[in-house]
C-alpha cells in the first residue's frame, strides 16, 4: 500500500481521460453505468492509489477482491453504496477483479453545486466522510429507488443542456442524498447487535484509558482517538451513537467522565482539583463547569449531598 504512487485527479475531464472514457458531457459532473469494461484498467488501478478533487456517489456490485479507502478495506461482492468527499484516498487490492462489476458511478465537482444551498448542506451529511467499511447496504427496494434517481440524473446529463438542466440534476442529487440519509438511519437501527458491541467497546476503551493513567498524562481522549480504536470513522461513530442513543461521541465521553467523577466525589477524599487532573482537565474550573452543566450542581455541592 505504501509503495503505491499517489495520483491526484483534479477535474472531471482529467478523470475521463485517465480512465479511458469519452469526453464528459459536462465539465463539472459525470455519471457512468458500470458494466465490467473497467476491468481493462485493472493493472493501472492496482498499481496506484488515487485522490479525487470532487465528490463521488456510487453503487458497486460484483467486485471480487478488496477496495481500500484510507486504512479500511471493503468487499463489494454483495453490492453497496459508497460516498466520498474531495481529497479522500483509495486504492485497489491486488486480488481485485472488476470483470463482472455493475452499478453506477456519479462524480461532481463542488463548483457544480456552488450556487445552490446543497453546497452548505452537503457538509451536514457525515457519510461523505465515513470510512468505506461503513458503506450503505441497500435492500432491493432501496436499490430500486436509488437506481431510478441515477437514471433521472443520467437522462438530464445526456440530454440537451438548457436553463433547467443543472437545477434538475442538483435537485436529483440532493434527493438521492436525502434517501441515502434515510437508508443509513435504517441501517443504524437494524444493526443493533453491532452497535451495542461498539458501545461496549467504547466504554472499555475509556476505562482502559483511565486505568493506564492516560487521562492525567494525555488529557481527555478525542473523538478521533476513540474512533481509531474502534476502527470506524469519527463521523460514522457519532452518527451511529446519535441515532441509537440520542447522543454523539463527545457527549458519551463527557458522560463517562461525569460518572467517574461522581464515583470519586462520593467514595474518596481527593480534592476537586485532584479529581479534575485525574480525569484529564488541565484547568479545574473547566471540570467544574462541565460537571455543573451535566448535573445542575457543582462538584462540591454533589459531594456535600452525601
Amino acid at each position: 500500500m505504501n509503495s503505491k504512487n499517489l495520483i491526484t485527479i483534479n477535474s472531471i475531464s482529467e478523470f475521463h481521460e485517465m480512465f479511458g472514457h469519452s469526453k464528459p458531457a459536462h465539465p463539472l459532473i459525470s455519471i457512468t453505468k458500470l458494466n465490467g469494461s473497467e476491468s481493462k484498467m485493472q493493472p493501472f488501478l492496482i498499481e496506484n492509489k488515487f485522490m479525487y478533487d470532487f465528490y463521488t456517489i456510487s453503487i458497486k456490485k460484483n467486485i471480487k477482491g478488496m477496495i481500500r479507502y484510507g486504512r479500511q478495506s471493503l468487499d463489494f461482492r454483495e453490492g453497496m453504496m459508497g460516498f466520498s468527499s474531495p481529497k479522500q484516498i483509495f486504492s485497489f487490492d491486488e486480488s481485485v477483479d472488476l470483470s463482472e462489476m455493475s452499478g453506477w458511478y456519479l462524480i461532481f465537482h463542488a463548483d457544480f453545486i456552488r450556487t445552490y444551498d446543497l453546497i452548505k448542506r452537503i457538509k451536514n451529511y457525515g457519510f461523505f466522510s465515513y470510512e468505506v467499511n461503513e458503506a450503505l447496504h441497500l435492500s432491493e427496494k432501496e436499490e430500486a429507488t436509488i437506481d431510478s434517481l441515477m437514471k433521472n440524473i443520467q437522462e438530464e446529463y445526456l440530454g440537451s443542456i438548457d436553463n433547467f438542466s443543472q437545477d434538475l440534476m442538483v435537485s436529483y442529487i440532493e434527493l438521492l442524498i436525502q434517501y441515502a440519509n434515510r437508508f443509513y438511519k435504517r441501517q443504524f437501527i437494524t444493526r443493533k447487535n453491532t452497535n451495542q458491541d461498539l458501545l461496549v467497546k467504547l466504554e472499555n476503551i475509556l476505562e482502559e484509558y483511565y486505568v493506564s493513567d492516560k487521562f492525567s498524562e494525555l488529557g481527555i481522549p478525542t473523538v478521533k482517538y476513540i474512533s481509531f480504536q474502534l476502527n470506524v470513522s469519527p463521523n460514522y461513530l457519532s452518527d451511529m451513537l446519535r441515532t441509537v442513543t440520542g447522543q454523539n461521541t463527545q457527549q458519551h465521553i463527557h458522560n463517562w467522565i461525569i460518572e467517574k467523577a461522581k464515583e470519586k466525589l462520593s467514595t474518596t477524599s481527593l480534592s476537586i482539583n485532584e479529581i479534575a487532573v485525574q480525569l484529564g482537565f488541565e484547568y479545574p474550573q473547566y471540570f467544574s463547569r462541565l460537571f455543573k452543566t451535566k448535573t445542575k450542581v457543582s462538584p462540591l455541592e454533589f459531594r456535600n449531598s452525601f
